[in-house]
């Protein structure tokens, strides 16, 4: 690039050292056509009288626009194309930082985001146990409860059963009593009675 820029600005250089040279060259033609009595010559750049002021003053052109673009305009457009340079170096690491600090950022979110979510899921879960503890505990707390109150029931079922047996046998001797006595007229004992009504409730 600066290569190129360097061969632009030397034709550029050469053109105008040519326009000046001709540039020079003008009051000379002007004075020579003016003299009176001289005669028409030839174009005053084609002249071969005027070549030697010409090879001068384009010599003397050159040189002065060859020292200026040298030690003025050519280190000015370096420490400008360096400076550019830089510049665009330090952005570019800049951005290479940001794009890493971003990546690294992405990468925090995600491991967050990732303990997070196994956080939850742990407490889900430790929830889920308790619940379940808690509802094995409620069902066997009211299984013992039911047993319980079956235990008791049954306990006052075989009582309730066992007066009422009692009450049959004793209404069963009474009866007995008096279908032997009614039949035979005679008051059997209260002990063969009560013998025989439990030989028949055994049965």
């Amino acid at each position: 690039m600066q290569i190129g820029i360097v061969a632009t600005l030397a034709r550029t250089t050469a053109v105008a050292a040519l326009a000046t040279g001709a540039v020079a060259l003008l009051p000379e033609a002007a004075f020579a056509a003016t003299e009176p009595g001289a005669a028409k010559g030839a174009f005053p750049p084609f002249d071969s009288k005027t070549f030697a002021s010409q090879l001068f003053w384009l010599a003397l052109t050159f040189g002065g626009l060859y020292w200026l673009m040298a030690k003025i305009a050519l280190p000015r457009i370096g420490s400008v194309l360096t400076e550019r340079g830089a510049t665009l170096a330090r952005d570019l690491d800049e951005a290479a930082a940001a794009q890493a600090k971003a990546q690294d950022s992405a990468k925090a979110y995600e491991d967050a985001l990732a303990a997070a979510r196994a956080r939850a899921q742990g407490i889900a879960q430790a929830a889920r146990e308790a619940s379940a503890k808690a509802s094995d505990d409620r069902r066997k707390a009211v299984e013992a409860e039911l047993a319980a109150k079956a235990a008791t029931s049954d306990a006052a079922i075989a009582a309730a059963k066992t007066q009422a047996m009692g009450n049959v046998r004793d209404l069963g001797v009474q009866v007995a009593a008096a279908i032997v006595a009614k039949l035979t007229n005679a008051e059997p004992s209260a002990a063969e009675t009560a013998q025989a009504v439990d030989a028949v409730l055994a049965r």
